[in-house]
């Protein structure tokens, strides 16, 4: 069954954004308006603050109204207000001309020095992270968890059991907290669950907000409910995010200046893009797929423990996974781990968009595909990724002749 949130704060962010109508920019006669408005906010969020807790876009939310009540001298005591439509007014700043300079990463930090060195991170499927240093891992995740970190964004993701009691997770919410930076963009957050992938930030906006640089930050819709970006121009950073099925995939291309703008490094330890998964919620990869290729054939015997009663066998799955992935990589291998562990063919076309991502957004074209460094093998390991069955035969029989 799909999973819903009992977290309510959308539903206040956008009452909000309809009740206000932009009237705290009309005057100050409008000002007991948008304080009955905030005050109606603050309700809201308050009768969701049990379910919402650990919420990005709740904590956020929380504090700027905090914020709007001391800048407005709102009373905390009062009236509140029902929600109306919201109109824009004339001149809005989603409609406003090319930023300022400031505004524009490699114009204002890099204008007589070489061109950042951009990083990519990725999290698709069951789930599969690519971290800023390319290391590829297999986690288990399960919750919330904070993909980034630093001086100019958060970004969190939920993931949730793909099937009863299955092991098996992926992403089923994703919430991305832009910070307000100088006269560029004032905060923004993003919010997309399954079956909801919004081409616009939680306050109804696609840009940053009234500041002068506000196209400095954009979302733009590629196929609607499907495929999202965000570029983010004042911080050199490019966001994509999909919904593939019922699941989400994050990407994102970031300068390494701006990945590496944390103020206290020893606080940053589940920032999952920098410092990768917590070695006890990482998977072996090598041994999960030795065993789903030994389960795959002795399906043919017999029901299997490990997946579903639909599920793709091995070889079924190695031969779904090739139509769209043919270098057998990790994100092949993802694939295959993947549709035998769930039964989805969704989680295939996940991993190849997640490669197609790469293409786009990686600065480095020779390490688009990743491999699995050969192990050493010890008395029951399987053979490392790679190496064909009948090679590993032939220097078995090699040796004995040897040895006699």
């Amino acid at each position: 069954p799909a999973v819903t949130s009992p977290c309510k704060i959308l539903k206040c962010n956008s009452e909000f954004w309809a009740a206000t109508s932009g009237s705290h920019h009309a005057g100050a006669e409008e000002a007991p308006e948008f304080c009955t408005a905030l005050r109606a906010y603050a309700h809201c969020t308050r009768r969701t603050a049990r379910t919402c807790r650990g919420d990005l876009a709740y904590h956020s939310a929380v504090h700027g109204i905090d914020d709007l009540m001391v800048q407005h001298n709102c009373s905390k005591d009062g009236p509140t207000s029902q929600p109306r439509l919201r109109t824009l007014p004339p001149g809005d700043s989603q409609e406003r001309s090319d930023s300022p300079e400031i505004c524009h990463y490699e114009k204002s930090f890099h204008k007589h020095s070489a061109a950042p060195n951009y990083t990519h991170c990725g999290l698709f499927g069951d789930p599969h992270l690519r971290t800023f240093t390319d290391t590829f891992q297999t986690c288990k995740v399960q919750g919330a968890w904070p993909l980034i970190d630093n001086n100019y964004l958060n970004v969190q993701v939920t993931n949730t059991p793909v099937l009863p009691g299955s092991s098996a997770t992926a992403t089923s919410k994703l919430t991305i907290i832009f910070k307000s930076f100088q006269e560029c963009v004032d905060q923004k957050v993003y919010q997309a669950e399954m079956d909801e992938l919004p081409a616009a930030f939680v306050d109804g906006s696609k840009n940053g907000g009234d500041k002068h640089g506000a196209n400095s930050l954009k979302i733009t819709e590629k196929v609607s409910g499907q495929h999202i970006e965000i570029q983010a121009k004042y911080i050199g950073t490019t966001i994509v995010v999909r919904q593939v099925g019922r699941y989400l995939t994050f990407a994102v291309r970031m300068p390494e200046e701006v990945v590496n703008a944390v103020e206290d490094r020893d606080s940053q330890g589940l920032y999952l893009c920098l410092r990768g998964c917590p070695l006890n919620q990482q998977i072996d990869f090598q041994t999960i797929r030795s065993a789903q290729a030994t389960e795959g054939r002795a399906r043919r015997k017999g029901p299997s423990v490990l997946a579903p009663p639909e599920a793709f066998t091995y070889e079924t799955a190695t031969a779904k996974c090739r139509e769209k992935l043919p270098v057998e990589d990790l994100y092949f291998q993802s694939c295959v781990f993947d549709l035998l562990t769930t039964g989805d063919v969704n989680f295939m076309l996940a991993a190849y968009y997640a490669f197609e991502d790469v293409k786009m957004l990686h600065s480095n074209k020779d390490k688009l595909h990743l491999y699995e460094r050969t192990r050493v093998l010890t008395p029951g390991n399987a053979a490392p990724t790679g190496t064909h069955p009948a090679l590993w035969v032939a220097l078995l029989c090699l040796c004995w002749l040897c040895l006699l």
